[in-house]
């Protein structure tokens, strides 16, 4: 158990760390923000500096907090609403602990890891900001969605394996 409670103040903090990183470098932003792009870089749309900083907090922040709620209220009781291969085997008593705290600290990763994207993102955006006029590097955005992508493939398979070995 203590092991949990070290992952999960791991997550908070990285995720408060996010979120201080979209506060510092939101500060030099315009007071309206192109914050849409087309697939060109070219802006299309526009926010208040306020709301958008407001907006990225909830999608760095708040959608990675999101995204464990399910498991969390899923692991919790007996666990008879997660969905896993060869369940009865990994839900026996004596791996039930194991395999919740795995399962969870996969979740926070997961959820760091789209706080990241979503962080670079942000970044990506200040910097076309700072450009005359405002652009968004496309192929850097293109360059990131590739890797989340890819990185979502390797965890998926992971974790599929980790639980399809259990017989």
């Amino acid at each position: 158990m203590q092991h949990s409670h070290r992952s999960l103040l791991s997550t908070a903090l990285a995720l408060a760390a996010a979120a201080v990183f979209v506060l510092v470098t939101s500060a030099g932003l315009p007071e309206v923000v192109a914050s849409h792009f087309n697939a060109s870089g070219v802006p299309n749309g526009f926010m208040p500096r306020s709301t958008y900083v407001t907006v990225t907090l909830a999608i760095v922040v708040g959608v990675p907090l999101l995204l464990m709620l399910p498991l969390y209220l899923a692991s919790s009781g007996s666990g008879s609403k997660l969905h896993l291969p060869n369940k009865a085997y990994w839900l026996r008593p004596e791996r039930r602990a194991e395999t919740v705290a795995y399962l969870r600290g996969q979740a926070q990763l997961f959820s760091v890891a789209i706080s990241v994207f979503a962080s670079y993102v942000h970044w990506l955006v200040v910097g076309a900001n700072g450009r005359q006029p405002a652009q968004l590097s496309s192929s850097a955005l293109l360059v990131a969605v590739a890797v989340l992508l890819a990185a979502l493939v390797i965890w998926l398979a992971t974790l599929y394996g980790h639980f399809k070995r259990g017989v």
